[in-house]
């Protein structure tokens, strides 16, 4: 038995932080509805964005953030739509929304109408910048919130260099795992309480506490940005080796492993160097850029897979510094079910799982459920409405079934227009 399973989630959600969390919550096992508008989530022909295809059979784009679930269409506009909406709440363990608080309002969806009307629910939001102040309806995204707001980008550039171009969603998956994390505790709460909570994660927030260590150390005077030629720990860096690919080192006992460094890249004239072999002093004497710089001309011998196994020979941690077509062929990854491979018309097709496992539940299972309203029909005869009622609710344009994609992208199209 899956450790959600029976648990009933309801999913009015776009794009990728909140779709997410509701992902994880249908890999440990709860029944998430997914309800969309007549125009689907916006994330479902967003896959040009993201570089990549998209068709109503084959949208990983969207799937990667919405596996497993089933998807209602709804025009929450409308007094059936909403009377719809109202059968799905009745009975739901969890709400989660990425909705901006006035207009969840609107809607009757806000957390103050919510606790009266369903107090069972644990109520999942995200939001941009947090619940008061004058930004708090303000709009915003991981780019915007997370790591441009919440510190990311000015603190990890390389000193003198532009902010770093991530992937999307770098924040967003992380944020989801979180907010799941958040309802969970919510659930459990409520077995004692009766009541459901209300879980909210700012986006800026969680920028924020993932930027701990820096945000805590810089009142002491450690800086951001650094170079790298500056870093507090040179043992803790990056370097290139002999073919341009770059090592990362991370030994932060600088003190105990300098001698042992050295030697291994044969700089032994710097072996014992009472100088250099001390971390404090080192960095009181403006010393890093010449350790640095040493280092750097050990690692400019070697090519990244001899630089590797030496290190790991010698059981010093070290990684390359590995981009997603690297990571395809990294065996661990495969052995721990840390990417799977999803079947599409095009063929297999790689994706991450989420992180947390439980000894319970295995290699999680995912399933791409269709094209927007796919399941409208299914889950209108489960919520006790007749097939007459249905048909009458599709003649008021309260709900749809199996809506299209508009424009949708092939992959075929999508692949030769890559190679013009």
């Amino acid at each position: 038995m899956k450790p959600l399973e029976g648990v009933k989630v309801i999913d009015l959600t776009q794009y990728l932080a909140a779709p997410a969390s509701c992902r994880v919550l249908a890999e440990w096992g709860a029944d998430v509805i997914k309800v969309e508008g007549f125009g689907g989530d916006p994330t479902r022909t967003q896959a040009a964005v993201y570089n990549m295809p998209y068709t109503d059979d084959e949208n990983l784009g969207f799937d990667f953030a919405n596996f497993n679930k089933r998807f209602i269409s709804i025009n929450l506009k409308t007094p059936e739509g909403m009377q719809v909406m109202d059968k799905l709440l009745q009975t739901a363990d969890i709400f989660v929304s990425s909705m901006r608080t006035k207009s969840l309002a609107k809607l009757g969806l806000d957390w103050d109408t919510i606790k009266e009307k369903y107090p069972q629910i644990c109520y999942g939001q995200i939001v941009g910048y947090g619940e008061k102040g004058a930004e708090k309806d303000a709009a915003g995204y991981d780019v915007t919130c997370f790591c441009a707001r919440g510190g990311i980008f000015g603190t990890t550039v390389n000193k003198g260099d532009a902010p770093m171009i991530p992937t999307n969603g770098l924040g967003d998956f992380g944020v989801g795992v979180m907010l799941a994390g958040g309802l969970v505790t919510a659930l459990f709460n409520r077995t004692r309480t009766g009541k459901g909570d209300k879980v909210v994660i700012p986006l800026q927030h969680a920028g924020l506490f993932m930027l701990s260590t820096g945000i805590v150390s810089a009142q002491y005077g450690n800086q951001y940005p650094k170079s790298r030629m500056e870093v507090p720990n040179p043992l803790n860096n990056v370097y290139r080796c002999k073919d341009g690919n770059w090592i990362v080192i991370c030994l932060p006992e600088y003190d105990r492993d300098y001698d042992k460094v050295m030697k291994l890249l044969g700089m032994d004239e710097w072996v014992g160097n009472t100088e250099l072999n001390n971390c404090s002093y080192v960095n009181m004497h403006g010393l890093l850029s010449k350790v640095i710089g040493i280092l750097d001309e050990g690692f400019a011998k070697y090519t990244l897979p001899e630089a590797l196994k030496m290190f790991k020979d010698n059981d010093y941690p070290c990684e390359p510094a590995n981009t997603p077509l690297d990571i395809y062929k990294d065996q661990n990854v495969w052995d721990n079910d840390m990417l799977l491979k999803y079947s599409y018309p095009s063929g297999e097709r790689i994706f991450p799982t989420n992180p947390v496992h439980f000894d319970s539940l295995g290699t999680p299972t995912y399933k791409s459920n269709g094209m927007c309203g796919a399941q409208t029909d299914e889950i209108m005869a489960e919520y006790g409405f007749t097939p007459e009622q249905t048909a009458q609710f599709k003649e008021a344009g309260a709900i749809k079934a199996n809506v299209p994609l508009a424009a949708p992208v092939s992959v075929e199209e999508f692949l030769a227009a890559q190679q013009k």
